[in-house]
């Protein structure tokens, strides 16, 4: 969390819109490192909010802006190996496996792989909810 909260990042609540009026769910934050336009994307999120959506299109739209607005090439995040609903929500935000760090993570108590992800600006698909100021 300390990490997070330092200078430099961007940072975006995440709400959660399937009950009507939005509710604060959680943040979503990405770690820039400018000078090689590649970022660390983190997202906690309430658990009551896990599995419904919010998690999913925050995540798409924060890769939307470290994309189109922040220009970024490439974000990456890692996930305990364990955790496959989170693994596959990633996947349909836009992140594929990048590889595995084993044996570096910690699970309900025990020691797991860590997986790491990416998503590549050239790869990233769909609409942007940016909208080009330029553009009609």
């Amino acid at each position: 969390m300390a990490h997070q909260l330092r200078g430099g990042n961007i940072r975006f609540t995440v709400h959660d819109l399937t009950g009507g009026s939005p509710v604060p769910a959680g943040v979503s934050t990405l770690l820039p490192d400018h000078g090689v336009r590649t970022a660390e994307f983190v997202i906690m999120l309430a658990p009551e909010a896990r599995g419904r959506g919010p998690g999913r299109e925050a995540t798409r739209l924060t890769l939307d802006h470290a994309f189109h607005v922040t220009n970024l090439r490439m974000v990456w995040l890692k996930v305990l190996a364990p955790d496959i609903a989170g693994i596959n929500a990633y996947a349909k935000a836009g992140f594929q496996k990048a590889g595995t760090l084993r044996r570096a993570g910690y699970w309900l108590g025990r020691v797991c792989d860590e997986i790491v992800m990416d998503a590549l600006a050239s790869e990233f698909g769909g609409p942007s909810a940016v909208k080009n100021p330029l553009t009609p």
